[in-house]
């Protein structure tokens, strides 16, 4: 463990939390991309294929079974919630996310770290995280208008892929023989999927005015 991995961490939990808050305390999934939380729940699903079977630590598997236990619950407030499901748009996010799944899995069966169930499922699971957010940069880019909290929770998120790529790049100095080329150029791509995004929201707290993506 070290400072950036336990940022990265934070915000990514952060994330979640401020979702999760426009989710329950506002009622709305409104700007969110069903799609997306449907592709992280398969992502932390199987992931974590481990965590009945392999103990690292006490923080390790809260975090997983808070990432698990999260994933499911927004997904289920965006179909199932009496309230929260009348304000998903479905008309907009149409991003075809399933075409995703097989180039990722068989990326896995090709290129893993060794070729074991869990094994690929866990390089299937790096490989789809590294996507999972098209469907809703599409969604925001389609709206235009974007609201704060779903703004910051895009943002939070990309903040949370660049703050592990500075704990790669610290344990790679630190740790000798520390390689692992698969995250790393998934973490790159996934990454650079916020480029875009990143720029706009920064013009926009530098103006101070909203948030607008360009169509």
């Amino acid at each position: 463990m070290n400072i950036f991995r336990l940022a990265g961490d934070m915000t990514h939990l952060a994330s979640v939390l401020v979702l999760l808050l426009k989710i329950h305390t506002i009622k709305s999934c409104a700007g969110v991309s069903l799609k997306t939380q449907e592709l992280y729940a398969l992502v932390f699903a199987t992931r974590y294929l481990d965590i009945f079977v392999s103990f690292y630590s006490v923080y390790n598997t809260l975090m997983k079974l808070i990432f698990l236990g999260s994933s499911f619950s927004i997904v289920w407030y965006i179909r199932h919630h009496r309230i929260v499901r009348r304000s998903y748009d479905k008309s907009q996010d149409t991003f075809r996310h399933h075409f995703l799944l097989l180039p990722c899995l068989l990326l896995a069966l090709v290129i893993n770290e060794k070729f074991t169930f869990r094994e690929v499922m866990w390089a299937f699971s790096i490989y789809l995280e590294a996507v999972a957010i098209l469907p809703q940069l599409v969604l925001l880019q389609r709206t235009r208008n974007i609201d704060n909290l779903t703004g910051q929770y895009v943002v939070l998120l990309g903040a949370y892929r660049a703050l592990y790529i500075l704990n790669w790049i610290y344990r790679y100095f630190t740790e000798e023989g520390f390689v692992h080329w698969i995250t790393w150029m998934a973490g790159i791509i996934q990454t650079l999927l916020y480029a875009d995004f990143f720029y706009y929201y920064f013009q926009s707290w530098k103006n101070n005015v909203k948030l607008q993506l360009p169509a």
